[in-house]
């Protein structure tokens, strides 16, 4: 690693000038320019002071900037088929955040898996065929364009009473799935 030019890459993230570091740090411009060109080293403290400045611990000044990926395209999904239904994680490793996009499929006559109780939270929104969705035994019609929003609170279960297959595209927080 690069210690100067990590130090500019992340005054410059944070929108600080040479000054404005120099004094957040109590050092001076010339010695911060040095720095980040690498014409001398810090010492730990002084380090330790510049990532302080920086919003960062020292560990966190040496983990490397990993460009997350946020876009996602069907190359990326992970399909699943159970009975009844066909799951589409749509978004990969999606347990680390908070929140969890399915597609998911629910073939003709059939019906999803059921979602036992939890403390999160679901939303959901129909993008073909109609759907009913069972909680505590009542069934409500989905139709195309719809959306719901359920709480975790009882399960619930999705359920194609038709002849043609339906989609919906089911977000969970926390992720359950």
């Amino acid at each position: 690693m690069n210690i100067g030019q990590r130090i500019n890459r992340l005054r410059l993230k944070n929108d600080l000038t040479l000054d404005e570091l120099a004094s957040r740090t109590e050092l001076t411009k010339g010695f911060i320019s040095q720095l980040e060109r690498d014409l001398t080293s810090p010492s730990i403290a002084t380090l330790g002071d510049i990532a302080g400045a920086l919003g960062l611990s020292l560990a966190q000044f040496f983990q490397e900037d990993i460009d997350e990926k946020i876009v996602f395209s069907q190359s990326d999904f992970f399909i699943d088929e159970k009975e009844g239904s066909i799951l589409h994680w749509i978004v990969p490793n999606a347990k680390k955040n908070a929140m969890e996009p399915l597609l998911i499929e629910v073939l003709p006559h059939q019906s999803s898996f059921e979602v036992p109780p939890h403390s999160g939270e679901e939303f959901g929104y129909v993008l073909s065929g109609k759907l009913s969705l069972v909680q505590n035994g009542k069934a409500t019609v989905l139709k195309k364009g719809q959306t719901f929003y359920v709480k975790g609170t009882h399960s619930h279960v999705l359920r194609n009473d038709s002849d043609s297959k339906a989609s919906v595209v089911w977000v969970s927080t926390p992720p359950i799935f």
